[in-house]
């Protein structure tokens, strides 16, 4: 029988190999078809997660902005209660974690004129202002930080090209850098943008921050809301037990006139020739909302003088924890 196998050309060895072949490609087939699945349900799994992801922070800036929405009401009524602004009253109040809907709502409100305002050390037409140059000095020498500083930010504002000696800094300065940029001779519009002047570092910023703002234009400074080191700068011949009596005072009763502050004991002789007040025109108001795994922060300006605030300026940032899968974080 195998002879005739043989004979006829019919070769099982043959036959085997083919079958062999076949299964091996359909193995393959299947194997190919099996990876492509999987590729195509982990992207869509990532497709998924990604547009949940911009759905919350959505959501998350809605909330942020019914929270502005907020501030903005409380700051009216205040407004209309007060002549007066200070640590005490509604606005200044922190609000704790409020629970929405999928996640939390944080946020407060400052008084920025609690702060110096360093476009001060300008006047409106460029030249230097240097009753406020002066107290920015102080303001320095207090916070243990260089007084160089003080003409490298005067040359970034005013409206000429000369450089103060010897710690100032105009073009011929900034154009040496690694990346070449030009002095800006103009009011800053963000803090942030000390980070460009000369010797403003990040550890001088960390010092900075919590005492100086920009505004977009001259303001006083709110003797009820400022810091201790702000007070302190408003005379070279205040010490620290003099600041303590301030703050102690208005601690316990805030100031609703000015002539009240400046008949404290603690000023007795002193004439403070940066201009000061008892209430706040400009505000920041800082929220922060996370909802599932997205996050938005949104800081916005308001000026108010009249019964309708407005908001001068809004920005908005948005940060969400990192997916532990994908370890996509936008």
């Amino acid at each position: 029988m195998n002879t005739l196998s043989w004979r006829s050309g019919k070769s099982p060895i043959r036959k085997t190999s083919q079958h062999g072949v076949a299964l091996v490609t359909a193995l393959l087939v299947v194997s190919l078809a099996t990876v492509a699945a999987v590729a195509m349900a982990t992207r869509f799994q990532v497709d998924l997660r990604r547009t949940a992801n911009l759905l919350n922070g959505e959501q998350a800036y809605a909330y942020a902005l019914s929270a502005e929405s907020w501030a903005y009401v409380v700051l009216r009524r205040d407004l209309q209660d007060s002549k007066h602004d200070s640590l005490d009253e509604d606005w200044s109040t922190a609000l704790p974690p409020l629970p929405v809907e999928g996640g939390f709502v944080n946020g407060r409100v400052e008084a920025l004129q609690g702060r110096f305002n360093v476009n001060n050390v300008v006047n409106v037409n460029g030249s230097v202002n240097k009753v406020q140059l002066d107290y920015y000095k102080r303001l320095l020498d207090l916070l243990d930080l260089e007084p160089g500083l003080a003409p490298a930010l005067l040359d970034w504002l005013d409206g000429n090209i000369d450089a103060t000696f010897p710690d100032g800094a105009e073009d011929d300065e900034y154009l040496l850098a690694d990346i070449p940029y030009r002095a800006g001779n103009r009011p800053l519009v963000d803090v942030s943008e000390l980070r460009l002047v000369k010797g403003y570092t990040a550890e001088v910023m960390l010092a900075l921050e919590p005492h100086v703002t920009v505004l977009p234009v001259p303001t006083p400074i709110n003797v009820n809301t400022a810091t201790p080191v702000v007070l302190r700068a408003l005379h070279q011949q205040l010490d620290e037990s003099d600041i303590e009596q301030l703050i102690e005072a208005r601690d316990e009763t805030a100031f609703t006139d000015l002539k009240e502050f400046l008949a404290q004991d603690a000023l007795a002789g002193l004439n403070l020739a940066v201009t000061t007040d008892i209430k706040t025109e400009w505000f920041s108001v800082l929220t922060d909302v996370s909802i599932g795994r997205g996050r938005a922060r949104l800081e916005s300006i308001l000026f108010r003088k009249t019964d309708k605030p407005q908001i001068v300026s809004r920005m908005r940032t948005a940060k969400r924890i990192p997916d532990e899968e994908t370890g996509d974080e936008d």
